[in-house]
């Protein structure tokens, strides 16, 4: 059975880049452009791990990573936080937020693949 990515972010063609990556590896992708219904989404599909953008509209990707980790039926899924924001503060604020991974952009597709099998443990 192939694990189950959630990716979560306003730019259409950064999720066409991850789907594109990650379906050859062989994985299950979910592309979201807006994080509005996004918790009730996570709930009903449970995904194996979330990438979630920080600058979204209506819900940023930290509120949502919050609600998640805050959650106990999906509080367990890794969330990796793919974002501009390369500041050493807004580091530190994403992993006091539950954030398990910090990833900013630019990003390398074949990067981001590589750490979400390495904690997939694929």
């Amino acid at each position: 059975m192939s694990k189950k990515i959630m990716v979560i972010d306003d730019e259409p063609f950064i999720l066409m880049m991850i789907e594109d990556k990650f379906k050859r590896a062989g994985l299950e992708v979910i592309t979201l452009r807006e994080s509005k219904d996004a918790l009730d989404i996570i709930r009903r599909e449970k995904p194996d791990l979330i990438i979630l953008d920080w600058m979204m509209p209506e819900v940023s990707g930290i509120e949502l990573c919050k609600l998640i980790k805050e959650d106990p039926d999906i509080s367990s899924i890794p969330v990796f936080m793919l974002t501009a924001k390369g500041q050493e503060d807004d580091e530190k604020l994403g992993l006091r937020c539950g954030v398990d991974r910090y990833i900013t952009k630019p990003f390398s597709p074949r990067m981001l693949l590589e750490v979400v099998l390495e904690r997939l443990g694929d």
